[in-house]
């Protein structure tokens, strides 16, 4: 486009313009850590023998990896000389990083592993009021949405763009509003407070296509640059990225919910068939009564009843 110098891609920066301050350095040990403390997760359970599915880990290990490219690769270097490169970060922070942790089930995978007093520490986190305020909708989309009408239709992202420690905090807004957002539509780990069911959910994905588009939209009409250090050529460029991802993403959200719904109504079938007055079997069950939820749910995933020596204390710890 007129006015902008082209992106031009060189192995000086995929190996040279890496982000090395303070802040992109914490990041990428906050991400280290989070990835040693999964695959431990994952390695506990191989250990007594019980496997973790193989697309959860590569869903969020890919997500850290996400997170990893917004803030401290290249791409966070070319965002202080064109805007869509600045785009591109929003959308790893906020569309793509946080539904692969969300199908990493990492709150399953704690509640698996973790110790007694952890286990009750974090169910009374889920539980607490404070969080089912934090995970209401109406707050969820005023952060989620809010903050991008915000950040990128008045001032404030010029500002931030030349205080840098502003943006790595509204970075970090950023992610937060995108896991809220996402985890209670595509995410496994089971929901304490405002619950969807799968058609809400889908329905949800939809009727949020509708803010980021008008976003994209409002950005790709302006007549002035969105930032100082960005000329209008690249601010439409972004604007145009901004609205086309969208739709794309959009569509893609759809896929992990389809198939969720779809296993979800195979586990309810055979979930209908085990809760039934259970004999004692060759696997030692309970004789005669009608199985809890939770025995019900072992049964029609295990087909055996779970021993008195099952090392877990809530049904979450069965998914």
């Amino acid at each position: 486009m007129r006015g902008m110098s082209p992106v031009t891609f060189t192995w000086g920066h995929l190996f040279g313009d890496w982000q090395w301050g303070p802040f992109s350095l914490l990041v990428l040990a906050g991400l280290l850590a989070l990835a040693y403390w999964y695959l431990r997760g994952d390695w506990l359970l191989a250990g007594r023998g019980r496997r973790w599915p193989r697309r959860r880990t590569a869903s969020f290990l890919g997500g850290l990896a996400a997170i990893d490219l917004a803030l401290q690769s290249p791409i966070a270097t070319l965002t202080g000389r064109y805007f869509q490169a600045h785009v591109v970060q929003h959308l790893l922070l906020m569309i793509v990083a946080p539904p692969l942790l969300a199908l990493g089930a990492p709150s399953t995978l704690l509640l698996q592993t973790a110790s007694r007093r952890t286990k009750v520490r974090w169910l009374a986190v889920l539980r607490s009021k404070a969080f089912a305020v934090l995970t209401h909708p109406v707050p969820v989309w005023s952060l989620y949405f809010g903050a991008m009408f915000v950040f990128f239709l008045t001032s404030l992202i010029n500002v931030a763009m030349t205080h840098m420690a502003l943006m790595d905090v509204i970075n970090l807004v950023f992610l937060l509003g995108g896991c809220l957002y996402w985890w209670p539509m595509v995410g496994i780990d089971p929901i304490v407070h405002w619950k969807m069911g799968y058609g809400a959910r889908m329905a949800n994905v939809l009727i949020g296509a509708g803010p980021e588009t008008f976003l994209g939209l409002a950005i790709l009409g302006q007549h002035n640059p969105i930032a100082s250090m960005y000329t209008i050529a690249s601010t439409h460029a972004g604007g145009g990225l901004l609205w086309s991802s969208t739709e794309f993403a959009t569509m893609v959200g759809f896929v992990p919910i389809f198939f969720q719904w779809m296993r979800s109504e195979e586990r309810e079938g055979a979930r209908a068939k085990a809760v039934r007055p259970a004999k004692e079997t060759a696997v030692g069950g309970p004789t005669g009564r009608q199985l809890t939820p939770w025995e019900a749910e072992w049964l029609a995933r295990t087909g055996s009843f779970p021993s008195e020596a099952t090392d877990v204390e809530h049904p979450w710890a069965y998914d």
